[in-house]
């Protein structure tokens, strides 16, 4: 019974924990540590002396005296609040502004019948494919011909061209997998299309919109060429352009206070996905048990 019970010297119960820790544990540790290891290397490098940062004696991934001057520089040194403000209004402007027109385009394409629907949903999906190097020398000439150049407005209004067709994109997938019968019944009882849309569509595909607002509150804090294009002054950029062109000067690269920025640039992001993506898998969960 005993030998019957082993197999190579190993019990069932030990097969079945070294077939998960090489199956689950060690692939998922292995993960974590390539996806977490670029912030490990902002923080470590954020933290060291200049003298450390160029000593090549000095071990690459251990602070042996950590330092702030590099957080105090930028903070003190550099508008990087100002453009973390900046920032922040851009993203939430243009998020909203591409999750309304997302959610109107994405109903209707889903949800109404009309002739060339199918043709312009393909060319929603072919708009976003379009790369941002064709697009930036004719905004840039249509925002200066409304004398938006250099202010929040032209990022703000120039961002959406790459949000609405993928948040349309996204959400028409969530419009069509609610059943058509659930606003059939609402109109029956005299509601309207907007009404419907409104009360009923909308709260069934939250977690579509969710992750949609996600992801376009993503794209739009790390956009990069477009806030380059559209702004010269100091106090007008965002983080990613701020960073870049006060910290990198010519060949001089200021490693401990880019990695700081960098760093800091990063936090709402991550503060965002740690806070709704536990709203988002239970809002699937809820609606895959509902009866």
């Amino acid at each position: 019974m005993a030998a019957s019970g082993r197999t190579g010297g190993l019990t069932r119960r030990q097969r079945e924990r070294l077939e998960r820790a090489i199956t689950i544990y060690i692939p998922l540790v292995l993960f974590i540590a390539v996806t977490l290891f670029p912030f490990y290397w902002m923080l470590i490098t954020s933290l060291k002396t200049n003298q450390e940062l160029i000593s090549v004696r000095a071990a690459p991934l251990i602070v042996r005296n950590p330092t702030t001057m590099h957080y105090s520089y930028l903070l003190r040194e550099t508008y990087f609040l100002r453009w973390a403000a900046n920032s922040l209004i851009v993203t939430i402007v243009s998020t909203a502004l591409s999750l309304a027109c997302g959610i109107m385009a994405g109903y209707a394409l889903a949800r109404l019948r009309f002739r060339g629907a199918g043709t312009l949903a393909l060319a929603v999906f072919v708009t976003y494919l379009v790369p941002q190097t064709l697009l930036f020398l004719p905004l840039s000439n249509l925002i200066a011909g409304f004398g938006l150049l250099n202010s929040l407005w032209s990022m703000m209004l120039t961002y959406p061209t790459l949000l609405i067709p993928f948040c349309t994109w996204m959400l028409m997938g969530y419009f069509r997998s609610i059943p058509r019968e659930i606003e059939e019944c609402a109109m029956i009882d005299g509601a309207s299309r907007i009404q419907c849309l409104l009360r009923i569509v909308l709260p069934l595909a939250m977690p579509g919109v969710l992750s949609a607002g996600i992801f376009a509150f993503t794209l739009s804090w790390n956009e990069f060429i477009y806030a380059l294009v559209f702004t010269s002054s100091t106090t007008i950029k965002t983080i990613p352009v701020g960073v870049t062109s006060v910290l990198i000067k010519g060949d001089v690269v200021f490693w401990g206070s880019l990695m700081a920025g960098a760093l800091l640039g990063s936090v709402p992001v991550a503060i965002i996905y740690a806070f709704f993506v536990e709203n988002y898998v239970s809002g699937l969960t809820a609606g895959a048990v509902k009866g």
